[in-house]
């Protein structure tokens, strides 16, 4: 018997061999056992008997965009890991822009460190950024314990973030292969993008013109190439463009260390139904036509695409403009990305064990957390208890993010989170938060 403090019980535990009746032990924040469902309790432990609802590992999303410090008004830490936890997230890995100072040198990640470190209310992680003018910056940053290193191949939307074009892509990624480290790219090619017609508006069809998938084709290309001619180890963000899985697939099959990711925006939302005026649905690369969500499903499955991820990346509402070429863009997904994609998820015949593979076990894995991402033994005990047949219509009064403005709005969803779980501290439950338990963490070496 295993020692333990705590003991989680339900009919379903999704454990990395499958979905069973177990009962979860715990001691010290850490899974000790994952025993038979009808197993005695060690001496002094305390159960929590959570019936049939569905116990899984708390998601782990590495892409999200907190803005802080600099613009707390869009975002902030105490906000975004109050919606993440909210939502079933129990660690997530913060982007290195739009917050002032970005993530460029050593001294811009200690200032981000300070402010997130009372705030925190789930585990956060950060990446460090990629610039033209920062490439004796990248080993430092690589030392200090961020995850990786963000890149855009067109303009990122903010001044203090320059994109790289292929000469200084090709420095950054040998600086980066040099000691290991990886490289994720926003890749859309801004010559395609520059050739785009470019009509501004509120038609929805114009800012999909705008931004052709040919852009993101092109980008990836090349960045498989650079990838392959010095051995580095590459993640695409964001994909949206179906036409780039043959090349993804077949640099995968040529042994090119590249992975990718998709978005739940891209998985539930689709072209033909963004309404004209509604920069809530704007993001980029942008979100695309039905048939080619149907692809990017079909790549989730075989494994093409490896992780799902929010790119929250929120603003205030003024910003939001009904110009789709002038309005911010991004979407704010943290609180509602586990029932977004699971609502999707199952009416296409996947199971709540895809799900956890897609935004837990494989994005655990990306940035090296291994003691997140499961339910074994060894990993930390991070939960989310969820109640996979209920719905819910998203309410934004009900949303935890600083700025409640979604593209999910009105939509009824499946998937209630009960609570949420941090290192075997409930941290929220029926909508009420315990103060922030969260821990920043770093690289493992």
């Amino acid at each position: 018997m295993s020692d333990a403090e705590l003991v989680l019980r339900s009919t379903r535990v999704i454990t990395p061999e499958g979905s069973r009746p177990a009962a979860v032990a715990v001691e010290d924040g850490r899974i000790t056992a994952v025993l038979p469902y009808d197993a005695d309790l060690p001496p002094g432990a305390r159960l929590e008997d959570l019936g049939d609802d569905v116990l899984l590992p708390g998601l782990v999303d590495t892409h999200v965009h907190v803005n802080d410090p600099g613009r707390t008004h869009w975002e902030g830490f105490w906000t975004a890991t109050r919606a993440a936890a909210a939502g079933g997230i129990t660690t997530l890995v913060d982007m290195p822009l739009n917050s002032l100072p970005p993530t460029t040198t050593v001294d811009h990640l200690r200032t981000k460190q300070e402010v997130a470190a009372d705030k925190a209310h789930i585990d956060v992680g950060f990446w460090g950024g990629a610039l033209p003018d920062n490439v004796k910056d990248l080993r430092p940053l690589h030392d200090a314990g961020v995850f990786g290193f963000k890149a855009f191949l067109s303009p990122s939307g903010v001044d203090e973030f320059p994109h790289l074009d292929q000469e200084r892509l090709a420095h950054s990624l040998a600086e980066i292969a040099g000691f290991g480290g990886l490289l994720i790219v926003h890749a859309e090619d801004p010559h395609h993008l520059d050739t785009a017609p470019q009509r501004g508006g509120p038609r929805y069809a114009d800012f999909l013109a705008s931004r052709p998938r040919d852009a993101e084709d092109s980008a990836i290309a090349a960045l498989i190439d650079q990838a392959r001619r010095f051995d580095a180890r590459v993640h695409v963000l964001h994909l949206s463009s179906s036409d780039a899985l043959p090349l993804i697939a077949a640099a995968k099959a040529d042994g090119v260390r590249i992975t990718v990711e998709t978005c739940p925006h891209y998985l539930t939302l689709t072209a033909e139904e963004v309404p004209d005026g509604a920069s809530e649905f704007k993001c980029c690369p942008p979100i695309r036509e039905s048939a080619n969500q149907d692809l990017l499903w079909r790549a989730l499955a075989d494994g093409t695409i490896d992780c799902v991820v929010t790119d929250h990346s929120p603003s205030t509402a003024d910003l939001k403009t009904d110009d789709f070429a002038t309005a911010w863009g991004g979407i704010s997904g943290l609180q509602l990305s586990l029932a977004a994609v699971w609502t999707a998820a199952r009416a296409r015949g996947h199971t709540l064990e895809d799900v956890v593979r897609w935004m837990s076990t494989r994005t655990a894995a990306l940035v090296g957390l291994d003691h997140k991402g499961a339910i074994e033994a060894g990993r930390d005990a991070d939960f989310a208890v969820l109640a996979p047949d209920e719905t819910f219509t998203v309410d934004p009064a009900a949303l935890q993010h600083r700025n409640r403005v979604t593209a999910y709005a009105g939509r009824t969803l499946y998937g209630v989170v009960r609570s949420t779980w941090l290192r075997g501290e409930r941290i929220v439950a029926d909508g009420e938060f315990t103060a922030p338990k969260g821990r920043l963490l770093t690289r493992t070496p």
